[in-house]
């Protein structure tokens, strides 16, 4: 035990641990004075898009999960609509958001896989100043756990533009429940640590809080 305190006592002398750790004092449980506290949770303003030929806004499934999801979780629905699977209105609205600067995110739902109609990536990677490449790769890899290797004809995709970050998942409700569920979610809470995209979204420089 006393080979323990001894240690404990030069890290501290030297500073690292208070910086690198939140810690917990072996001797009294109290938490140090460089832990900190909770952060309050923002609301961002999230627009849907559900892209289709075929659905309405009322046989729209996917599209509402994704808007009773967000509301669920403290967020606000800014806009809700559906384009047919063409270029061209899928960037007119989806452009109209990204120049909105109370619009923080955009989902779309639909017109992510091979069909000759399916569009999303060719019409939206255009509006994109910065791909997060990482999203469809984590998305593909949490769908082989539920649809095997056919998760290999998603091109699931997300970038930012504008301060604003566009994710774009498949039609299937169960791919949208995936990919709010399994990352959109925690990526748009700003209480997710080590980082989340909220500090992007507020239209200033964001700053590192760890």
């Amino acid at each position: 035990m006393r080979y323990k305190e001894k240690r404990y006592n030069k890290r501290l002398k030297y500073g690292n641990i208070w910086y690198a750790h939140k810690i917990v004092c072996p001797l009294n449980n109290e938490e140090t004075p460089m832990s900190k506290p909770e952060k309050l949770f923002i609301a961002l303003n999230i627009a849907i898009l559900t892209v289709s030929d075929t659905r309405s806004l009322e046989e729209d499934t996917s599209g509402k999960y994704l808007a009773d999801s967000l509301v669920e979780s403290g967020h606000t629905l800014a806009e809700r609509t559906i384009r047919t699977d063409d270029i061209y209105q899928i960037r007119a609205i989806v452009s109209q958001w990204i120049a909105d600067p109370a619009i923080h995110a955009i989902i779309t739902t639909g017109g992510t896989g091979f069909y000759i109609r399916d569009q999303i990536p060719e019409a939206l990677s255009p509006l994109f100043d910065k791909e997060v490449q990482g999203f469809g790769e984590m998305f593909r890899a949490l769908s082989r756990d539920e649809i095997g290797m056919s998760t290999l004809q998603s091109r699931a995709l997300a970038g930012m533009a504008n301060n604003t970050v566009i994710f774009c998942l498949p039609g299937s409700s169960g791919a949208c429940r995936t990919g709010w569920e399994g990352i959109i979610k925690e990526q748009l809470d700003n209480r997710t640590r080590p980082c989340n995209f909220v500090p992007h979204l507020m239209r200033e420089n964001p700053k590192h809080d760890h």
